[in-house]
């Protein structure tokens, strides 16, 4: 990797710990190219041919197949984020469907799946089985097998969970469902960028990613891959520069999922993102940020007064209480006398919460490879000196 793409920190003081929510510092590479982008002009799929205007929707499609190693481009579709696709999947697939049915899903999902389903669920048109974690913390596939019912026809699961950085075993749990002939969601928005993922053997319906979290691209970008369009009813309609005779949103990917002008420029980041993700190497990748997060959970151990929701995370974050203080105020102390940017509440995964912490919340501190042990290090001072002061 070339040094001009690794940002330098070193005369910034805040040390940020929130990259679960959104990743930071961007690499300069991913800057660069969301200007370009944003400076126009811009190639508008079936509108314009030429050579020296880049396609960025096409090379982004084009590096995500690559990335995620399946063959067609085009059944990548571009959304606003992994809240935005799934509920164009969750909602879409509710529209193919006539008759009420059973969804599954787990106790690590985030709110992007819960509230999509309770919509549902209040209507009547769904009902839903949530599957908790085993003794290990995880979800066990035989349990999944279980939970399926002759009316379950949707399954979402979270790859990698938000709050304790459990990893699932997609490839199992899609398996089953797969011959349960039921459509499989898998939320990759945790592990897409940290967790390498190939979708060739892996026989989810759909996977959804963001672009700004582990892939290093810019808020408002993200989207999924989806292996067979007619399961999912396009329920937003609008221009797509194809078929604009016909009223009807075309049936063709990904027009028939990409209505309205995209983010040419955060697609644009994307891509650079994903370019950054693959001259590092996932491999690279995970060895630092999972080294520095072993490392800190060590020192977060060994300070009197810090209970650990989990001691052994599969991504790198870790999730804390201190018993007496309020997850919130630990948070706020961290970002006024410290600098430190962590995210502290329910994490918008309420689910989890109320098995772990009793719905009260805790403190997560989630790394990127853009952090430094230098820094872990401070996090560490700094909330032991927080203990030491209650």
């Amino acid at each position: 990797m070339e040094k001009k793409n690794n940002p330098d920190t070193s005369q910034n003081s805040i040390i940020y710990a929130n990259n679960a929510a959104t990743s930071w510092p961007k690499p300069p590479s991913v800057l660069a190219a969301v200007s370009q982008a944003a400076a126009g002009p811009y190639l508008e799929q079936g509108r314009t041919t030429l050579q020296d205007v880049p396609d960025y929707l096409f090379e982004t499609r084009r590096k995500l197949a690559n990335f995620f190693n399946t063959r067609d481009p085009d059944a990548y579709v571009f959304t606003a984020n992994a809240t935005d696709s799934l509920n164009l999947l969750i909602h879409g697939f509710a529209a193919q469907e006539k008759e009420p049915f059973h969804v599954i899903t787990t106790s690590f999902e985030h709110n992007s799946v819960i509230r999509p389903l309770y919509e549902l669920q209040k209507t009547g048109r769904i009902s839903v089985t949530v599957i908790p974690p085993n003794s290990n913390g995880v979800i066990d596939p035989d349990d999944v097998s279980g939970a399926i019912r002759d009316d379950t026809k949707l399954g979402i699961i979270s790859h990698a969970g938000n709050v304790t950085g459990t990893v699932q075993n997609i490839k199992e749990i899609s398996r089953i469902m797969d011959e349960a002939d039921t459509f499989s969601i898998i939320d990759g928005a945790q592990s897409a960028g940290q967790i390498p993922v190939d979708l060739s053997t892996t026989s989810c319906d759909a996977f959804v990613f963001t672009g700004h979290k582990y892939l290093f691209g810019v808020p408002g970008t993200g989207g999924f891959f989806l292996r067979s369009p007619d399961q999912i009813y396009p329920v937003r309609q609008g221009g797509t520069g194809t078929d604009s005779s016909s009223p009807v949103q075309p049936e063709s990917m990904p027009e028939r999922f990409e209505a309205g002008t995209p983010n040419f420029p955060g697609i644009a980041g994307l891509a650079a993102g994903i370019a950054f993700v693959q001259d590092i190497g996932i491999e690279s990748i995970q060895k630092k940020s999972m080294g520095m997060i072993s490392d800190l959970i060590q020192q977060l151990h060994n300070i009197k007064g810090v209970s650990l929701l989990h001691e052994n995370p599969q991504t790198p974050l870790v999730s804390f209480q201190i018993p007496g203080l309020d997850p919130n105020d630990i948070g706020y102390i961290l970002a006024k006398a410290f600098r430190i940017i962590s995210r502290s509440g329910l994490h918008c995964a309420p689910w989890i919460h109320s098995r772990l912490t009793e719905g009260k919340g805790a403190v997560r501190i989630s790394l990127s490879y853009m952090n430094t042990p230098e820094e872990c290090a401070q996090i560490a001072d700094a909330i032991n000196a927080l203990c030491q002061s209650v």
